[in-house]
């Protein structure tokens, strides 16, 4: 069956097949395209980038200009899948007018198809705006990361009927403002399989149990490139490639000191008579 781009009619069809849709991170041409090519539904563009790539302690520092760098690569290596970017801390939560103008960027200048941007019944507004002004917009609930010391650290979120309630109706409001899809991160997975029964629009879970309509992992930690961090409870490993990357390079390197690496099959030959031409001018 030959492939056709992803789109939001396209993943709206899915979940009404039930047919699980996945998503995973990448943050430049080359891993998009090998994920374009496994056949992955969305790739976003995370804010995760700045502690997986860009080597910060946390999500916060990220700037708009190196999201939207992050996001045209990512766009050039992709064919078939859809590509949002995440949109990072306080490009969205000032006004409408900033959420509206950061977003825009994503689509024109990134390439993108839509946004993801944090929060409940106080970002409800700002999705609306973003739907009117032409943007697909993606929902976040559940654990926040942008704002995770303001709903107690980075720990399962909606683990009483109230907070339970709270993520289900914050949900449904973002659904009525026009996301078109809502992912739910952290959340225990009784109130997800409820939220994503609920709720019209695709509900990708991460940490959020496999009774959403689809699932969203950081690349890096399920392949096992991340090195000497914690690694939350929901990542499946899927792959230890920084194991087999350490392991490559220090074989490499064995190579390389011994002067067995470059071999006759690395190289490139000059013709004898271009050499003794060479030579003879050298002595010359």
């Amino acid at each position: 069956m030959e492939r056709t781009p992803i789109d939001i009619p396209a993943l709206q069809q899915k979940k009404a097949n039930r047919e699980k849709i996945t998503m995973l991170t990448a943050y430049d041409a080359a891993w998009a395209r090998l994920l374009d090519e496994a056949g992955v539904d969305v790739i976003l563009v995370g804010d995760s980038a700045a502690n997986v790539v860009l080597g910060y302690r946390d999500t916060l520092p990220v700037t708009m200009d190196e999201m939207i760098l992050l996001t045209r690569a990512v766009s050039r290596g992709t064919r078939y899948a859809m590509v949002l970017g995440d949109m990072p801390f306080l490009s969205y939560q000032s006004d409408v007018r900033d959420a509206i103008v950061n977003a825009g960027r994503f689509l024109k200048e990134g390439g993108a198809v839509g946004v993801k941007i944090e929060g409940g019944a106080a970002m409800a507004e700002t999705v609306r705006a973003l739907v009117r002004a032409g943007i697909p917009t993606v929902g976040h609930l559940g654990l926040t990361p942008q704002t995770a010391s303001l709903i107690g650290g980075y720990r399962c979120q909606g683990r009483t009927a109230h907070a339970a309630r709270r993520i289900l109706d914050d949900a449904l409001l973002l659904q009525d403002a026009g996301a078109f899809l809502i992912v739910l991160e952290c959340v225990p997975d009784r109130v997800a399989e409820e939220i994503a029964r609920r709720c019209k629009v695709p509900i990708i879970g991460i940490g959020a149990g496999a009774a959403c309509d689809g699932q969203v992992l950081v690349l890096h930690d399920m392949l096992g490139m991340g090195r000497g961090g914690h690694s939350p409870r929901f990542v499946h490993r899927f792959e230890n490639l920084g194991d087999r990357v350490v392991a490559a390079v220090q074989r490499y390197g064995a190579d390389v000191r011994a002067g067995t690496f470059p071999g006759p099959d690395h190289v490139f030959a000059i013709p004898d008579d271009e050499w003794d031409a060479f030579t003879k001018d050298g002595k010359a």
